[in-house]
């Protein structure tokens, strides 16, 4: 099952994709994912939506498929060539931050560029979305706590992110945040999204290309060292980080510009564009 929030006409709803077939069943109640995923429902909202009227995807403006996530844990350096590309070392423990949903938007919205900065880099990630919480979660039983996957563009400031240890600021810039455009469950995936081909491409130009494989700390071993020191809950957004080929690590350095167009593809999980636009 694929979802994703949308609006069609100025009309919200919730689409569902399934044999190249786009359908879409409308309402504010519908289209809430984060309510469906808090309450076990989003199997019914998805065969509601699959059963709605067929739309041409290219009609639709897509949403952030969450909006009011109670978490948004972001694992730095977690691909063995971007921490060597960072110059930070191998982590031994996750490196943890956080971001916030005023930050989120979804496929097709612009990336804004801030006047305070001309440092905006691209970050291709995978997102789990947790179907369920907890303490102390197995890491045997932690795919069962995911609800679907989606695609992310971490955009960061990254002279605002450097000038403390945290990161915090620069990664909770507004409009900085892209997601989607779907929200795809487990059942279409292999297990924890592993094997999968993820790349960054800046107006067509390859940047960062990869696999989901390389993971340094894989899905369920995040679900579950997470669970021992904090309360898990369903729809929790974890975003996994980015492999290599940043473009602060590049000799000069590299950043997106107004009129670039950011494209992030995650095989089997669909391809999430953004176009970048000046504050």
């Amino acid at each position: 099952m694929r979802l994703a929030r949308v609006t069609k006409d100025g009309n919200i709803g919730l689409a569902a994709l399934a044999g190249g077939k786009v359908t879409i069943a409308y309402g504010d109640a519908i289209a809430d994912l984060d309510a469906h995923i808090a309450a076990g429902t989003l199997a019914e909202a998805g065969a509601k939506a699959a059963a709605g009227e067929a739309v041409d995807e290219g009609s639709l403006t897509f949403l952030s498929p969450l909006v009011r996530p109670s978490k948004i844990i972001c694992l730095g350096l977690n691909y063995r060539d971007h921490a060597e590309e960072a110059g930070l070392g191998i982590p031994e423990f996750p490196v943890l931050f956080a971001r916030f949903p005023s930050s989120l938007i979804g496929h097709g919205a612009p990336i804004i560029l801030p006047k305070v900065s001309s440092q905006l880099d691209w970050e291709a990630e995978l997102v789990a979305v947790l179907s369920k919480g907890g303490k102390n979660i197995a890491e045997a039983d932690a795919l069962s706590h995911v609800a679907g996957y989606s695609a992310f563009n971490d955009g960061s400031i990254r002279d605002y992110q450097m000038r403390t240890p945290q990161w915090t600021a620069g990664k909770n810039f507004d409009d900085t945040g892209a997601f989607g455009p779907w929200l795809v469950t487990p059942d279409e995936l292999p297990a924890g999204a592993a094997g999968l081909k993820i790349e960054c491409r800046v107006n067509g130009q390859v940047m960062q290309s990869s696999n989901t494989d390389k993971l340094i700390f894989n899905v369920a071993s995040t679900i579950s060292l997470l669970s021992t020191f904090m309360t898990l809950e369903a729809g929790d957004v974890l975003v996994m980080g980015t492999p290599g080929g940043i473009g602060l690590a590049r000799n000069p350095p590299v950043f997106m510009k107004a009129g670039d167009v950011c494209e992030v593809e995650i095989e089997g999980i669909g391809l999430l564009s953004n176009p970048i636009v000046a504050e």
